[in-house]
């Protein structure tokens, strides 16, 4: 019984196959229903045009792209991002805490600490710069100069001389006399390592009264005899203990906002 069955299966199989050979149409139009039917069409087409308009929205459509590809970067060199994230990193550093606040907890904390202290410098090259160029009275090119210009005289406010210095003289300029006379080329990595240096002066003090409590509770465990205990055990809810009581997360913040006011 078994064996018949699987003769019966076999000749339809054959019959199908045979049908579909002899009628090759039928097949291809089955497959083009169900193609038709199911999977959606994607049609590219690459050519020339006769029209300006059109090659200068192609050409603003990449150049826009760009610009969006190296937004994060924008974002990190040219605003306090980086002071902000760095200082909030020691501080769970400080704390001896892993993942206790989240990266994404300090991330978004420190985005919007950026928003808060360059939303002076963003209204300005709204104001000066995209509303121009939105309403056609400024070109591309016009546009970008007058939006650099609150950029460069925020970070030329928190560079510090000497970095400035020493990208100038490799590029073998005099100190210009006006702030928006600085190239971005030489004013961009001259801010970044202030605002680097800045941070960790600021990291070392966070460490300073968490650093104590550790000599502490080490130093007690060895006069006790505990020298097996990890020290971090018993100094973690002293730490956590004193930054709640001093209000810690207040302080960090107020310190970071003055340093730009």
């Amino acid at each position: 019984m078994k064996k018949r069955h699987w003769q019966i299966t076999l000749l339809l199989l054959s019959v199908c196959i045979c049908f579909f050979a002899y009628h090759p149409n039928l097949y291809a139009a089955t497959v083009s229903n169900q193609t038709n039917s199911f999977l959606p069409g994607l049609h590219l087409s690459l050519g020339t045009s006769n029209s300006r308009q059109s090659v200068d929205s192609t050409v603003q459509i990449v150049l826009l792209l760009t610009v969006l590809s190296v937004a994060p970067a924008i974002l990190l060199l040219m605003t306090s991002f980086t002071r902000m994230i760095v200082v909030l990193s020691f501080v769970r550093s400080a704390l001896a805490l892993q993942q206790s606040p989240p990266n994404q907890v300090l991330i978004g904390l420190a985005l919007f600490l950026t928003f808060f202290v360059m939303e002076p410098t963003f209204q300005q090259a709204n104001q000066h710069a995209l509303q121009p160029f939105l309403a056609g009275k400024l070109s591309e090119s016009a546009a970008l100069r007058q939006a650099e210009i609150p950029f460069k005289q925020f970070m030329a406010k928190q560079t510090r001389p000497d970095d400035l210095q020493l990208f100038l003289q490799f590029r073998h300029m005099q100190t210009p006399k006006n702030v928006n006379q600085i190239p971005m080329s030489a004013l961009v990595p001259a801010y970044t390592i202030s605002e680097l240096k800045t941070a960790f002066q600021i990291g070392f003090m966070i460490y300073l009264p968490f650093l104590v409590i550790d000599l502490v509770v080490s130093t007690t465990l060895m006069s006790m005899g505990m020298m097996m205990l990890p020290p971090v055990i018993i100094s973690l809810p002293f730490k956590i203990l004193l930054f709640v009581m001093v209000d810690g997360w207040h302080l960090v913040v107020q310190s970071l906002l003055s340093g730009y006011s």
